[in-house]
């Protein structure tokens, strides 16, 4: 118990991840296999809210190009099929970040509801340019693609899992995690400080939509058949906004986990039961979310701990207005 209390508590999330992560390594061995297959799509969305909620998260961005960089991945695995699964993950990933380096610089001056629309007519002008090119180039809608068995795609994905929870940690630790949270507060105000906000976003926008990539390249291999309508599917983004949204995406780390592990599992029972009511269960949820949680499960958590603070006279904040963390001066020249 004494060793407990002498963890700090800035290592105590990253250790209780890290037995999460080893309990992971060794279930496939001792559980049937349809909780395997249930783990798989739990990682899926994992990696998809915790890579979303690190940009969107501090900065107040809403991203709604989910789609567009998982199916990227799905369709390089298809393409690609041909190589090693790990080279095909890797350079999934990096046509992403590549693609949506492009993209940050090209929409990222936008805000609001501009930035939210623009993402998601890239989204679908992706899933219709190559709906197009399959019509009217390779004259063959869809693709076949050998299929991985459930244990294989099963490491994979816990393997891409832990690098995006690492990544996701180690960059609200760093001085970007600081700069984009002082860009979240008042963009202007930190440009003023010294920021380089452009570039602070579209790095940060850039390495998230990494994981999403890859996440699709290995979830692809599970379907072994896809198209454009499966590939850049619209409610893949939806469902990573609400589990963020439900899990509380101003909080922590845990936010997203926990709503991605409590909808996936939820809407899998909803859809081996009762298949034609998901959406609707999906569309109450956020209602409810909205109106009555709107900084999720773990913002009760945290509410009720800044409640205890305030009994005891610990002052939190630094009073009304905006504050610049201390943070160092992100510039892009010298």
């Amino acid at each position: 118990m004494n060793s407990i209390r002498a963890i700090p508590k800035r290592y105590f999330s990253p250790l209780l991840l890290l037995l999460v992560l080893i309990l992971l390594a060794t279930m496939p061995q001792y559980v049937p296999p349809y909780i395997v297959i249930l783990f798989i799509s739990i990682f899926m969305y994992v990696i998809l809210t915790v890579s979303w909620n690190a940009f969107c998260g501090p900065t107040g961005y809403i991203s709604l190009a989910t789609a567009a960089f998982f199916g990227i991945g799905v369709y390089t695995s298809a393409i690609l099929q041909a190589l090693p699964l790990p080279v095909v993950i890797i350079i999934a990933g990096l046509v992403s970040l590549l693609l949506s380096f492009l993209v940050g610089w090209a929409t990222l001056r936008l805000r609001g509801m501009y930035f939210a629309i623009f993402t998601f007519g890239l989204s679908e002008l992706f899933r219709y340019t190559m709906k197009w090119y399959e019509v009217n180039i390779t004259r063959t809608v869809g693709r076949w693609l050998p299929m991985q068995n459930d244990a294989t795609v099963y490491y994979y994905m816990l393997g891409i899992l832990f690098v995006t929870l690492l990544t996701a940690y180690l960059i609200r630790r760093s001085r970007f995690g600081l700069a984009l949270q002082s860009i979240g507060q008042a963009e202007e105000a930190s440009a003023h400080v010294g920021i380089n906000v452009n570039m602070v976003k579209i790095v940060t926008f850039a390495i998230t939509c990494f994981f999403m990539g890859a996440a699709g390249t290995v979830m692809a291999t599970r379907w072994s058949y896809i198209d454009p309508a499966l590939a850049f599917n619209p409610s893949v983004t939806f469902f990573t906004v609400i589990m963020v949204l439900v899990g509380g995406w101003k909080s922590t780390l845990w936010g997203p986990i926990v709503g991605a592990t409590l909808l996936t599992v939820l809407s899998d029972t909803v859809l081996a039961k009762l298949p034609n009511l998901t959406m609707f269960l999906f569309g109450a949820i956020l209602v409810v979310v909205i109106m009555f949680l709107p900084n999720g499960l773990m913002g009760i958590l945290k509410r009720e701990k800044q409640g205890s603070n305030r009994t005891t006279g610990i002052k939190l904040g630094g009073g009304k207005g905006f504050t610049i963390p201390k943070v160092l001066k992100i510039r892009g020249e010298k």
